[in-house]
Formats: structure tokens, C-alpha cells, sequence
């Protein structure tokens, strides 16, 4: 994992991010600092720098590098979840943001300790590689969901692969209809490559790494 993150460098990255949001009506936008392949201290800093939650997207990372930290920031879980790994993090995740099948809710519900909540991640691109929920498929799993006592706050998706912009447009429109279409308060979308674009189309949340740490130059 990359062990140093300049503070002042986060500061200014997300000063200049939250400026850019409000200039397109985005004041009350949540900012989720993606911290994966960073040691614990990019965690600590992205709260010291105003950052309203950390995104991890593997669970043995998150379990090996805040064992023995008391954790001050919301963590959200931000990537593919398999199942059986639920159980390394369960008392350390906030918010489940990829939840796309019944057997993750299941387990959620059977490791979290007090209620959980989750997002169901919603698959607006049609793209075999990516992961997500069909739209056919969101109303079974919030009648899942609420059968196993999980609350489901909104949805999140990603943008396609090919981060084009009318395809990005597109599938970020999607997601916000679901999302006032099922009355939910949570929209999660946009990364450091189309988060102004998701502020245009209504996210509520969005998801950044390298727009706040720099590029990653620890492989995967």
C-alpha cells in the first residue's frame, strides 16, 4: 500500500472539489474520500480535510489496516463484495453502497450487529462487466431487504467504461429517476473523472480517490 499522503495536497484538492459542486448547486453533496491501497493515515487525513466519509473497496484491506483504530469518520464499502468476506468487516462499515444480490443482503443482516444500511448498486450501463442490480430487479430486493431488517438508503452506480459523455449522462439520469421514482434520499454517483457531471444530473454522493490522493502507483 502507498504509505505517504500529503496533507496540505488533500486540503487543497478538496477545497477546490467542494468549490467545484457549489458552483453547480452541489452544496449539500456528500464527499466519500476513496482511500483503497492507502495506508490508515489518507483515512485520518481525509477527515481532517472535511471529508464526509472513506470508501474502501476490499474487505481485507479495511480489516488489516484499521485493526486497533478507532475509526472517527463513517467507512462506507464501496466495492464487489463477496459474501463470506462480509464477515472480516462487519463492525466496521457505515454504509454498504454495492449491494446487488439477495445473498449479500442475507449476510449483511445476519453479520451487522444493529441495523444495517446498504444501497443497492444498480447496473444503469447494461455492461456485462460491471456490477450491479438490473432496474427489473430493484423492487424484489427492497422487499428483500425489508423482510431481513435492512435499510435500503438509495442506489449507486458507475458511469460506463468508456466514460463517454452522453453515455455517462445517460446512465446517471437512469439512476436518479429510480432513485425519486422509489422515494429514496440517497444517489450515489460520480468519480473523479464524471463527478461534475453527476452533480448536473442530481447525485447526492459522490465518490473520489485520485481527484483528492493523486494517481495510485501501488498495483491491484
Amino acid at each position: 500500500m502507498t504509505s505517504f499522503v500529503d496533507a496540505s495536497v488533500v486540503r487543497d484538492n478538496v477545497s477546490y472539489i467542494r468549490q467545484q459542486m457549489r458552483e453547480r448547486g452541489g452544496e449539500a453533496v456528500s464527499l466519500v474520500a476513496v482511500t483503497k491501497t492507502l495506508e490508515v493515515n489518507a483515512i485520518l487525513i481525509a477527515q481532517e480535510c472535511g471529508c464526509d466519509a472513506v470508501g474502501e473497496n476490499y474487505a481485507q484491506e479495511l480489516r488489516d489496516k484499521t485493526d486497533g483504530v478507532q475509526m472517527s469518520i463513517p467507512v462506507h464499502f464501496i466495492g464487489a463484495i463477496q459474501s463470506n468476506k462480509i464477515k472480516l468487516i462487519a463492525d466496521r462499515v457505515d454504509l454498504w453502497q454495492s449491494v446487488d444480490r439477495v445473498s449479500v443482503i442475507d449476510e449483511i443482516a445476519r453479520r451487522v450487529s444493529v441495523a444495517a444500511t446498504i444501497l443497492l448498486q444498480v447496473n444503469t450501463t447494461h455492461e456485462d462487466t460491471k456490477s450491479g442490480c438490473s432496474p427489473a430487479d430493484i423492487e424484489m430486493l427492497l422487499n428483500h431487504a425489508e423482510v431481513k431488517g435492512v435499510h435500503v438508503a438509495g442506489f449507486m452506480t458507475m458511469g460506463p467504461t468508456a466514460q463517454d459523455m452522453d453515455g455517462t449522462r445517460t446512465s446517471f439520469r437512469v439512476l436518479r429517476r429510480l432513485t425519486d421514482e422509489y422515494g429514496l434520499a440517497v444517489c450515489s454517483m460520480g468519480m473523479s473523472g464524471d463527478y461534475l457531471l453527476a452533480v448536473d444530473e442530481g447525485s447526492t454522493m459522490v465518490r473520489i480517490g485520485q481527484a483528492i490522493f493523486g494517481p495510485r502507483n501501488v498495483p491491484r
